[in-house]
């Protein structure tokens, strides 16, 4: 379980994630979101992308489902993170954004359109929602994580039986960590 990785590793996922420059993520994300409108950051891990959004005007809540990295990660926002799971997301209608950047990937595929359902649910009518897989069509566990890897035709099939209306935008990446030589699928949903 991925959890129990994070819960063993979360110092260490902590560091290696904390300063890595998103910018270039944020700039297609944030012009969709109302200035100072509310995000959720949906598995927000070190809480670099909250503090990011909160550091420009933005009402930021986050959760993760690892209670070290809700600790680590409250003490990087000045604010409490919530520890729970994408499917225990019971607010509705409540936040302009939502992001869940490499956070929904180690939800089995089985449980994604469940998962989606409670992510968008917590959304205001009009808002965005992003979320990003490693690319590919598998899922396996590597390196003690869970991991379902998406296509763009396979997120798009997914989200045409979670919302069909939904407005469905991919394109890929390649990791920001200097370390890794890895391809990203980045998708933006709005309603």
């Amino acid at each position: 379980m991925s959890t129990e990785y994070y819960e063993q590793n979360a110092q260490d996922f902590f560091e290696g994630t904390v300063d890595v420059d998103m910018s270039e993520l944020y700039e297609r994300f944030l012009p969709l979101v109302p200035e100072g409108g509310s995000i959720l950051d949906a598995g927000c891990g070190s809480g670099r992308d909250a503090l990011a959004f909160k550091k420009q005007g933005y009402k930021v809540t986050a959760f993760d489902a690892s209670k070290t990295l809700c600790k680590l990660a409250s003490e990087l926002l000045g604010q409490t993170v919530d520890c729970m799971r994408f499917n225990e997301m019971s607010r509705q209608g409540e936040f302009d954004a939502v992001w869940a950047c490499a956070s929904l990937l180690h939800v089995p595929r089985t449980e994604l359109p469940d998962s989606i359902s409670a992510l968008i649910g917590s959304l205001k009518p009009g808002g965005v929602m992003y979320c990003s897989f490693k690319l590919g069509d598998t899922e396996c566990e590597r390196d003690g994580r869970f991991f379902t890897d998406m296509t763009d035709s396979s997120f798009r099939s997914l989200m045409g039986n979670v919302n069909p209306e939904a407005e469905v935008e991919t394109w890929n990446t390649k990791d920001q960590r200097p370390d890794r030589d890895e391809s990203w699928l980045n998708a933006l949903v709005r309603l």
